[in-house]
């Protein structure tokens, strides 16, 4: 599956280099969800949430009740997980509040998942020169995605793994990560960062992996209506409705 992407800070849909320098600011929510519609499913980040300097739970509701969402930035918790579930998101992802004392933080893991259920969520593993980074990709762990990777699986339905050395660079992105990924575990798996041809999404899909883009669609390197082409046609969702 092919999975368009909007970001959001500041109270505006953008794109960031590496987590960092805004590259560009796309056109409103609305506007999105129409150049948007062909496509199954929206990943929303809310990266003000994500870092820690307040949010967009406004425009985080808009779109989850206008679209099938993969919501995440900023699920430190049971109450926040709690309430994207209330309004629709499809899927929830969690990133730095996945890991703690220097490993995985199997506690509030555990209390998310009884609350909305393991199938609902993602867990965000971001790498950068090999290491989960967390907080915006502003800190550096010690360990590896794959070291963790199935240490997390029970409290998930599958992974959202970010290559951020390639995120928003526009080179392409490490397929062989991606490899190494999806023979780590058998669940689902979303690929980001520095994809950029329609070959890098062939060669996920063989892998049974999605493709998650952002840049390359915003900038129009990669053509929204042929991406429209290669996903199945009868999931489209009309972003007039509530899915």
């Amino acid at each position: 599956m092919i999975v368009p992407c909007i970001d959001l800070m500041d109270g505006k849909v953008v794109q960031l280099v590496q987590g960092r320098d805004k590259a560009l600011e796309g056109g409103t929510v609305d506007e999105m969800l129409l150049r948007f519609a062909a496509f199954p499913e929206i990943q929303v980040i809310d990266l003000d949430a994500a870092i820690g300097r307040g949010g967009n739970d406004a425009l985080v509701e808009l779109l989850a009740s206008r679209a099938k969402t993969r919501i995440g930035g900023g699920v430190r918790g049971v109450d926040r997980a709690r309430k994207l579930d209330a309004q629709g998101a499809v899927k929830i992802i969690i990133g730095t509040a996945a890991f703690g004392g220097g490993g995985v933080n199997h506690e509030l893991l555990s209390q998310i998942a009884d609350a909305v259920g393991p199938q609902k969520l993602h867990v965000a593993l971001d790498s950068k020169e090999g290491r989960i980074v967390v907080k915006g990709w502003r800190e550096a762990t010690r360990f590896t995605a794959e070291e963790v990777v199935r240490e997390l699986e029970p409290y998930c339905s599958g992974f959202l793994c970010t290559y951020v050395d390639k995120e928003g660079m526009m080179q392409g992105t490490d397929l062989d990560w991606f490899r190494r990924m999806r023979d780590a575990t058998a669940h689902e798996i979303t690929a980001a960062g520095g994809i950029t041809s329609y070959e890098e999404i062939a060669a996920l899909r063989e892998m049974r992996i999605d493709a998650a883009l952002g840049m390359a669609i915003y900038t129009g390197r990669l053509d929204l209506a042929l991406l429209a082409q290669m996903n199945p046609a009868d999931t489209q969702w009309n972003p007039s409705c509530r899915h």
